[in-house]
């Protein structure tokens, strides 16, 4: 069993579904959808974790903590750390891979993420080798290696950039055709604020299996 804390909007919010049915799969309920099959191939990997932004990148509990305990902690974050806005949200490119993220970086945001990795960080089992091996190491810049050492995952802090997944890796050639479909189906969402209201524990039961909501909670009123 692997958990996750990952923002995602409220199960019934209109970004949700449409995510939801772009990626081919609804992380709350289960469901599946068939509305972009022909880019079935290049949704497969975020289809995979449901529509989120990582902010605790998954993790095996550690020995001293239960279920319960996690979630009793979320609880406790959501209540006492108040929503914001991101104040305008756009269709960007990380790499070869397509997301929401802000147009610029918001600082509330970083602090927010910053928080959450270390408030929940007691509760994360350490690394195996073999999952040290996955992130590969080698590849990474020595901040990010020192963010894998200590926090888990090497995009965190400093390197940390909210992201909310809509694709796999897309050929090069490709890129500029992906950017003017993804610009027209989320236009609704674009070019405005995302409100950041709550927080979703998400779990993979096995390794390989299909990430899922087990709890969103909302978080205290903006102030």
């Amino acid at each position: 069993m692997r958990y996750a804390i990952y923002f995602t909007p409220p199960e019934h919010d209109a970004l949700t579904e449409k995510a939801s049915r772009w990626l081919g799969r609804n992380a709350f309920s289960g469901a599946h959808y068939q509305d972009h099959e022909s880019f079935g191939d290049v949704t497969a990997e975020p289809r995979r974790y449901g529509f989120h932004a990582t902010l605790k990148a998954p993790f095996e509990l550690s020995e001293k903590h239960s279920e319960n305990d996690l979630l009793t902690a979320c609880q406790t974050f959501a209540a006492t750390r108040h929503a914001f806005d991101i104040p305008k949200l756009v269709v960007g490119a990380l790499g070869p891979f397509f997301a929401l993220i802000p147009q610029d970086v918001h600082q509330p945001l970083q602090d927010f993420a910053a928080d959450i990795v270390d408030y929940f960080e007691p509760f994360r089992a350490p690394l195996s080798e073999g999952d040290i091996a996955r992130r590969k190491p080698q590849s990474l810049t020595e901040p990010q290696r020192q963010n894998l050492a200590l926090w888990g995952y090497p995009y965190v802090m400093d390197d940390f950039q909210f992201h909310m997944t809509l694709t796999g890796p897309v050929d090069e050639d490709d890129r500029a055709n992906m950017t003017g479909i993804l610009s027209r189906e989320f236009a609704a969402f674009t070019e405005k604020p995302l409100a950041v209201s709550g927080l979703g524990l998400f779990m993979e039961k096995t390794r390989g299996e299909d990430f899922t909501v087990h709890t969103w909670l909302p978080l205290a009123p903006a102030t």
